[in-house]
């Protein structure tokens, strides 16, 4: 009778541990399969907002649409990885976690096996204190009874024992089960993130190189262009008119005799200074379309200095650009 109290006290341990599997694993699994579900139609907003970035970066000026459309190429990358992080947890943590439920009803049906042995153990035992009870001259009959005990007896030790094998292996099993689904999650995990980080790094170091005022200028001098246009026309619009005043006749003095000679020593001296001016007139003309051309080459080359300058602005590349450009070099 020891030996039966204690199998049911065995049998109710194996019972639970059956119990709290399915329970728990099953919940693990809704869990998990849902956090899939989810992480899915986040990736499915996150391309609906690159698009969405794609075609607002169409529409604004250089900075910002460079800007953008490096941020949407890198978010739409992002979502690649994330693509590849649903795969990996259905593949290796949902379907790992659904074999359990095969595995627990096999388990179950083994532990209702056991539990049949034990009840017929019971059965036979109860029937021959019974027995001994009510006849107990009958020996052949009591014979025959504790016969069937030990029968009984023995066909549940051989279940008890392979029960508690198989117990056993499915603790075993679930312990490293639970281990190595809990560990491929966080590796999907710290893969994704790592990842995504290494992305978004790069993605922020080239938002910030967005020159906010440069676009800002070129809007400026769009919306300008009009108002510029109408303050150069409407001064000479608005300027009054006045009559003008009566002309007067020039009257040039009358002289009685012919205008007095001027001596042709004078008229050198004075024709000297005038020649000399007009070469002084002519140099300070040279000396000027000089500096026009040396002003020129100045700006030209101020010109090219700032071509260079802006140059690496105008060749940002996202990481997914210089990702694909590195790995076909390769």
């Amino acid at each position: 009778m020891t030996s039966i109290f204690s199998r049911e006290t065995q049998l109710k341990a194996m019972e639970a541990t059956i119990d709290n599997a399915e329970k728990y694993m099953g919940q693990f699994c809704t869990l998990l399969a849902a956090y899939s579900r989810k992480t899915a139609k986040l990736r499915d907003k996150a391309d609906m907002l690159t698009r969405q970035l794609h075609d607002f970066a169409c529409t604004e000026d250089p900075e910002m649409s460079i800007c953008l459309k490096n941020f949407s190429e890198d978010l739409s990358m992002v979502q690649d990885y994330r693509q590849a992080e649903v795969e990996r947890l259905d593949a290796r943590v949902v379907t790992p976690l659904k074999a359990y439920g095969d595995i627990v009803k096999t388990k179950r049906a083994d532990l209702k096996k056991f539990s049949t042995d034990r009840n017929k153990e019971l059965k036979e035992v109860q029937r021959l204190e019974k027995l001994r009870l009510k006849n107990p001259a009958d020996r052949q009959g009591i014979t025959q009874a504790e016969v069937n005990v030990q029968r009984a007896s023995s066909n549940a030790s051989r279940s008890t024992k392979q029960m508690e094998e198989t117990i056993i292996e499915f603790q075993r099993q679930k312990l490293e089960d639970v281990k190595r689904i809990f560990t491929e999650f966080i590796m999907v995990e710290m893969l994704f993130h790592a990842k995504a980080l290494e992305v978004y790094t790069h993605t922020f170091k080239n938002m910030e190189t967005m020159d906010t005022d440069k676009d800002l200028e070129m809007f400026r001098n769009r919306i300008q262009v009009s108002g510029s246009a109408l303050e150069n026309t409407s001064p000479t619009a608005d300027m009054p008119h006045y009559p003008s005043s009566p002309t007067s006749t020039l009257r040039l003095p009358q002289y009685s005799s012919p205008p007095p000679t001027i001596p042709r020593m004078a008229m050198g001296q004075h024709k000297q200074p005038l020649n000399r001016v007009h070469r002084r007139q002519k140099q300070m003309e040279d000396d000027e379309e000089e500096d026009d051309e040396d002003d020129d080459d100045d700006e030209e080359e101020r010109f090219d200095s700032e071509e260079d300058v802006e140059e690496p602005q105008t060749h940002r590349q996202s990481y997914a650009a210089e990702y694909v450009a590195t790995h076909r070099q390769k």
